[in-house]
């Protein structure tokens, strides 16, 4: 892309018909847009049509306020679900953890590399584990305690501090508390949650020691939209890598935490750039 004019995005769905591309791609070129990166996606079971454009824009022709205005007429010509957004302005992210720091570590320092378009504004611990590692990059650390006596007011301050953040992303880097149903509803389309692909074999504790008890060759991980359905909301990226007979528990513990890392990165990665769609209980991903 070139960088030095203003980047943006478009992404969209609505029912499949004639003359979606034409409309939208003549309505960015008459404003003077350029389009760097476009991808589509017809789902011939319901008839659903999904789209991602990359374009850039000359500032002097027009301010993003006055495109979005302009092209909710297009919009509602078609039945558009849409949003347009700056590309250039890193998605305020709140990521929530307890006890296990891999998944956290990793996003950490791939933001900070610049490797992740996120700004993290606050972690959320129910353990006091990583408050030294969240003053480390200069982060506000909230401990919220959760017990079955005070997960109400538990979350009602996870929602506060996401809310005051203006939190556009939510991550459960292993967060090992489940959300209730309430919560899971105000955080719908914005919290991504990780988990090791051994659901619902190995359920509870140690799952990678259940899981060398059985002989397992193939671990991996799974990042989805967090619901009430849990850990059943839509997919949005898996990964597996092969396992042997001579791997201990912690090996292969080892193994799947860096799978799970990955998985979620990407995941998170894609969300910021605006390139997942959730399609019913499924996720479009222009990757």
């Amino acid at each position: 892309m070139n960088s030095q004019l203003p980047h943006y995005v478009l992404t969209l769905a609505c029912d499949d018909r004639r003359g979606i591309v034409s409309a939208v791609s003549r309505f960015l070129t008459d404003r003077g847009c350029n389009i760097e990166e476009a991808a589509q996606f017809s789902d011939q079971e319901t008839r659903r049509f999904f789209m991602r454009i990359a374009f850039t824009m000359q500032e002097e022709v027009i301010d993003l306020q006055d495109l979005q205005s302009q092209f909710d007429n297009i919009a509602h010509d078609f039945g558009m679900e849409w949003q347009i957004r700056d590309l250039q302005l890193p998605m305020p992210t709140v990521i929530m953890v307890s006890k296990l720091g891999h998944c956290l570590h990793d996003l950490l320092l791939r933001w900070k590399t610049g490797l992740l378009p996120i700004d993290v504004k606050a972690i959320v611990s129910n353990h006091r584990d990583f408050y030294q590692l969240a003053a480390s990059y200069d982060i506000p650390f909230h401990h919220v305690p959760v017990t079955p006596g005070t997960k109400p007011e538990a979350e009602a301050e996870l929602l506060r501090i996401v809310e005051d953040e203006k939190a556009e992303l939510v991550i459960l880097a292993r967060y090992m508390q489940v959300l209730s149903d309430d919560l899971c509803g105000q955080l719908q389309g914005r919290a991504i949650n990780i988990h090791h692909s051994f659901l619902p074999g190995f359920k509870g504790a140690k799952p990678y020691y259940q899981a060398h008890t059985r002989g397992v060759k193939l671990i991996g991980a799974t990042a989805h939209f967090v619901t009430a359905d849990l850990d059943e909301g839509p997919i949005i990226e898996q990964d597996v890598v092969r396992a042997n007979h001579a791997m201990s528990p912690a090996a292969l513990t080892s193994l799947g935490r860096d799978v799970e890392s990955v998985v979620l990165a990407r995941a998170v990665k894609w969300q910021a750039e605006h390139r997942l769609l959730v399609h019913g209980s499924r996720t479009v991903v222009f990757s």
